[in-house]
């Protein structure tokens, strides 16, 4: 699934209106392939500031991107959660996968940090 992410991220650079998604699209894309230990928080609560992608635009980002991709890459996270669950050594897995299907419907605003 980290290269779906990876994938979606070179498409969206083709365009430059598509540079904020794309940017996303590799940090999430990241995130998917070390999961364990980590969580996407949004911006505005982390930084206690919100920012370009955290208010109205980045909201309209999300609408744009669940339309183009980010409903795409959910689908695609829980069908390879309903595989990793099958199996009993695969649940700590297809809970993260569960997590990241959550991420894919609306990236922008968010980032990665080290839970602690």
């Amino acid at each position: 699934m980290g290269l779906a992410w990876w994938l979606v991220g070179l498409i969206a650079f083709i365009t430059i209106i598509g540079i904020p998604w794309g940017k996303a699209c590799f940090v999430m894309g990241q995130f998917s392939f070390f999961p364990f230990g980590k969580e996407a928080v949004s911006r505005d609560i982390l930084n206690q500031s919100g920012d370009i992608g955290t208010g109205t635009l980045g909201l309209i980002g999300n609408i744009i991107w669940f339309v183009f991709a980010g409903f795409w890459l959910a689908i695609g996270h829980i069908i390879s959660a309903l595989a990793c669950i099958i199996i009993i050594i695969g649940i700590p897995f297809g809970f993260q996968h569960l997590k990241l299907a959550g991420i894919a419907i609306a990236p922008i605003g968010k980032t990665v940090v080290t839970n602690s």
